[in-house]
């Protein structure tokens, strides 16, 4: 299934997709963690397919992020060879663990803005997990899986100078205003099959500087969750960025960062896309 949220910022409204690109209306209040770890999932299963959920006419409607206040956004750096080489870092041995805040997570084609002072603000087409019930200190694999409700495309936008040239932790660079667009739908895990196959691509204005694959991330989805569930409780609702491939700004001698006006289009496969064109704060 694909769950997305629809509406104006503050007022978005949970719907699904359903097999003909229909919208209908989910009848819950929301579509965030208590519904995630409620079973929300296979109750708007079963009501989709008994035909119980009426139309929603969504034209001209926005798109919002697909979930609503996620708890924490933790995000893994370094994830792919490429990137780690562009970036002229050793693959790590261990997964790069940071923190981006919450409140960056808009919708897959709000507007992105560029700090104000900001002269390297990046892009990251990544794949999003969602978390769909509580997990902490998971053992195997298998439960890792089984602890996720969906994935999602999410541009992990980064101001470089921010985060490597300022000091401190990585997360002043990555948890500025607008800097986590997410969807345009969370397409339920059951539907996107193996996360390990996906390719995931991005332009700017229109020319094409990330294609890749998560085939060749360096910790796969499994171990990922697995891992940070050995050093905090996830819980429904949280988001895992995990890792981008190579084609930053950053990791190309001469190529220009973001400004306003330019416009940023991504996608992964069986994810749909996203678009948006960058402003100024």
């Amino acid at each position: 299934m694909k769950l997305l949220r629809v509406g104006p910022v503050g007022q978005e409204r949970p719907v699904v997709m359903d097999a003909s690109g229909t919208l209908r209306d989910i009848g819950e209040p929301e579509i965030d963690g208590a519904f995630l770890a409620s079973g929300g999932v296979a109750r708007v299963r079963d009501a989709l397919e008994r035909g119980d959920l009426p139309m929603v006419d969504a034209a001209g409607l926005r798109v919002g992020a697909p979930i609503a206040r996620p708890g924490k956004v933790v995000c893994i750096g370094l994830n792919y060879r490429d990137h780690a080489a562009e970036s002229g870092a050793e693959p790590p041995t261990e997964p790069v663990v940071f923190m981006k805040a919450a409140n960056t997570v808009i919708g897959p084609y709000d507007e992105v803005l560029v700090p104000r002072g900001s002269v390297k603000t990046d892009w990251e087409v990544e794949l999003a997990v969602v978390i769909g019930r509580q997990a902490r200190y998971l053992d195997s694999r298998e439960e890792a899986l089984d602890a996720i409700a969906g994935y999602a495309i999410s541009n992990d936008v980064s101001e470089r100078e921010f985060q490597l040239e300022r000091g401190g932790q990585w997360d002043k660079g990555k948890s500025c205003e607008t800097f986590n667009p997410l969807g345009p739908w969370l397409v339920t895990a059951d539907e996107v099959g193996d996360p390990q196959s996906l390719g995931l691509r991005l332009s700017v204005n229109g020319e094409r500087r990330q294609d890749g694959g998560t085939k060749d991330m360096i910790f796969d989805v499994a171990e990922i969750v697995r891992y940070l569930s050995r050093f905090m409780v996830l819980e429904p609702g949280d988001v895992i960025n995990t890792g981008t491939p190579a084609g930053v700004a950053m990791g190309i001698p001469g190529q220009p960062y973001l400004r306003a006006g330019d416009v940023m289009e991504l996608e992964i496969d069986g994810l749909g896309r996203q678009r948006q064109t960058v402003g100024q704060a």
